[in-house]
């Protein structure tokens, strides 16, 4: 028998959709992947070669357990350029991608029977985590008509004794979307602990992400490599803590995790200080296939109220075609062989809705919105 804390932990399921997708590839059909938000490049070559470097040089012992001193030193600093921010390298914890941290972060925060607030809809995974460290999921609703935001009042309302964090998440997953400096402004003055999820800063085309710590030096910041840089595998992140948070953190992370990976922290170095250019095109790509996807899932009949700014996603009403985006997506998936994520997987509030993602070839993106379109007019005309 499981253990009990495990119940509640719900399956991601857009890798549900990705295995059923392998399936029908392995039966022979061509599968269009708008389901994964992965990026489609291969890590830049200043990466790699700093990876093979490290490799070739011995560099695959421990590191200090807050990580390589280079390495948050060079992380410290891209906070100073580019927020006008100061960061003490001593208040960064580098991790085996964002997923430690915010496991380290919650498990110092909370109790059991503590309360978590999140928006609905909102990253698959942080319900889970928030499971599994046996504190409460406490859920505050967004809006698509106003592209998403976090309002304080609903959050005031939902504040207890046992609240003990709101994680918010800018660019958003699944939306896209960012919050606004208004919003980050208002939110960073409740009496609530802040985590705010910058994993898909540096991948913004209008507008402009501001990190939470440009207006509360006590929140924690939960950030990576993987996105920004095509580092999914290399398993690369890093939590910028308030300093009284970072010995209990390292204590956690010596304890579970000894360190991240020695390659893959220099290849953050790397990243940090070579791969400007490499990112700035592959930001314009992305630019590309967002304005391409917005344009024909509109041309579709999916209403858009607020167009994506940012990260690699559009997240769409389709409740005119059906109110169980779970049955939808893997319909979808059988009869047009296109993986979507159903809204379902991001909590009650996505329920209706749809994420496509755009890290994948502007080819496979418009031969995966033709076939959603013939699929709407043979089964939803």
């Amino acid at each position: 028998m499981t253990a009990s804390r495990l119940q509640d932990i719900s399956p991601f399921i857009v890798m549900e959709v990705l295995e059923k997708a392998a399936e029908l590839e392995k039966s022979g059909k061509k599968v269009i992947h708008l389901e994964v938000g992965e990026p489609d490049f291969d890590v830049p070559k200043c990466i790699h070669e700093a990876t093979m470097q490290a490799l070739n040089e011995g560099r695959t012992h421990y590191t200090h357990s807050l990580g390589d001193p280079e390495l948050r030193a060079q992380i410290a600093a891209k906070y100073l350029k580019e927020y006008n921010v100061k960061v003490d390298p001593d208040q960064i914890i580098v991790t085996s991608g964002s997923s430690p941290a915010i496991l380290l972060v919650l498990s110092v925060l909370c109790e059991a029977g503590d309360e978590v607030i999140i928006s609905d809809p909102s990253y698959a995974c942080y319900p889970n985590f928030i499971h599994y460290i046996g504190a409460n999921i406490v859920r505050v609703p967004v809006s698509e008509h106003d592209g998403f935001q976090i309002h304080p009042e609903p959050i005031l309302e939902k504040i207890t004794d046992k609240t003990k964090a709101l994680i918010i998440n800018s660019p958003m997953n699944p939306s896209g979307n960012l919050l606004t400096k208004e919003s980050l402004e208002q939110l960073s003055k409740l009496p609530v602990q802040l985590i705010s999820d910058e994993i898909y800063h540096g991948l913004v085309y209008q507008d402009k992400a501001y990190s939470i710590l440009e207006f509360n030096e006590d929140a924690f910041v939960l950030n990576g490599f993987s996105k920004l840089y095509a580092m999914t595998g290399l398993r690369l992140g890093y939590v910028i803590a308030p300093k009284k948070y970072v010995r209990p953190m390292q204590k956690l992370q010596q304890n579970l995790f000894i360190c991240a990976s020695s390659l893959a922290q220099r290849a953050g170095i790397a990243a940090l200080t070579s791969a400007d250019e490499d990112v700035a095109n592959m930001r314009e790509t992305y630019n590309k296939r967002r304005v391409y996807m917005v344009n024909r899932l509109k041309e579709l009949g999916f209403k858009i109220h607020k167009e994506p700014s940012g990260a690699f996603y559009v997240f769409v009403n389709a409740s005119h075609l059906s109110t169980d985006s779970y049955q939808l997506a893997f319909d979808i998936l059988e009869k047009v062989h296109v993986g979507v994520t159903p809204g379902i997987d991001f909590g009650p509030g996505g329920e209706g809705f749809l994420r496509f993602s755009y890290a994948n070839s502007i080819e496979n993106i418009e031969e995966g919105l033709n076939r959603l379109g013939k699929y709407l007019e043979e089964y939803h005309s």
